[in-house]
């Protein structure tokens, strides 16, 4: 009787690890949408590295739970202080930026400052152009000067990328300035950076973008545009239309499901409202519910 005992106990042990195995089997565990590192783009914090200070300023960044970002020195250190700072707290500076200026006149010095942060990017913003009419010569000038210099820093190591800003999506035979752009560049040296906010005040679409130009897009800044916000190509909108993820106008699902498929690895939270302490958290928890 014993005997029988045991081998019924052994038997429904048995059956009861089947059947937590099949549940598991059954039950999929769903996958989050956004599972890289949280990154933040300097400019968001603005106001607090000048009035607080680069310590406390990386101390509130932290906290936060970012350990990338994307930013220059903060005023008042050296390139190799502001690096020890943030590598005290578990931070690194994979992008940093430059001026268009920068990168027609003295590219070995974007290097220098590059390598002094410990970045392996480098992004720049803004094509000059006068008002608000950006032009054809305007972007010949940007291919020859981002041609130039991007194959300066691909020889030092360093991935140059644009960030597009909008006013190059005015039409240009058949597409968009920006699309000049692209053709235009050589892929080897000239990389970009997606700015959504920007993309979609532009009229563009971030999804058929990424998916039109691939691996070319590095990097991107996760920003979101208010609902109901018809963009134009001016390159700028009130500080109030930057909102928290999830609640303005871009498809955060589609968007990460294709930036991840292209190889974006770095992504740098954005936020240019009078409300960016309270804002980030909030799209940080947005990022880590997004399924």
């Amino acid at each position: 009787m014993k005997n029988k005992i045991k081998i019924l106990i052994a038997a429904l042990s048995i059956l009861t690890i089947q059947s937590s195995i099949f549940a598991q089997k059954a039950k999929p565990k769903s996958k989050k949408i956004f599972n890289a590192p949280f990154g933040v783009q300097g400019w968001t914090f603005r106001k607090q590295f000048p009035a607080d200070g680069a310590v406390a300023t990386l101390n509130l960044i932290q906290k936060i739970g970012i350990t990338e970002l994307e930013t220059g020195a903060a005023k008042g250190t050296t390139n190799e202080e502001f690096k020890k700072l943030c590598n005290d707290r578990g931070i690194t500076i994979p992008s940093t930026g430059s001026s268009f200026e920068e990168l027609e006149k003295d590219p070995q010095k974007i290097i220098k400052n590059a390598k002094e942060l410990g970045s392996s990017f480098v992004m720049c913003a803004w094509i000059p152009h006068k008002g608000n009419n950006f032009t054809i010569e305007d972007a010949k000038k940007a291919v020859e000067v981002f041609n130039s210099a991007g194959k300066i820093l691909k020889d030092n190591g360093i991935t140059f990328c644009y960030h597009p800003h909008g006013f190059e999506f005015r039409p240009y035979e058949n597409g968009t300035l920006l699309d000049y752009i692209f053709k235009n560049t050589n892929s080897e040296n000239v990389s970009f950076e997606m700015d959504v906010l920007w993309v979609l005040h532009g009229g563009g679409n971030p999804v058929k973008l990424l998916e039109k130009y691939g691996n070319r897009w590095k990097l991107m800044h996760v920003k979101d545009l208010k609902k109901g916000i018809v963009g134009d190509f001016s390159g700028g909108t009130p500080a109030e239309n930057d909102v928290v993820l999830g609640t303005g106008q871009a498809d955060w699902k589609n968007i990460f499901s294709v930036s991840k498929k292209i190889g974006i690895k770095h992504y740098f939270i954005e936020d240019e409202s009078e409300h960016e302490v309270e804002n980030v958290p909030l799209s940080i928890e947005y990022l880590k519910n997004l399924k």
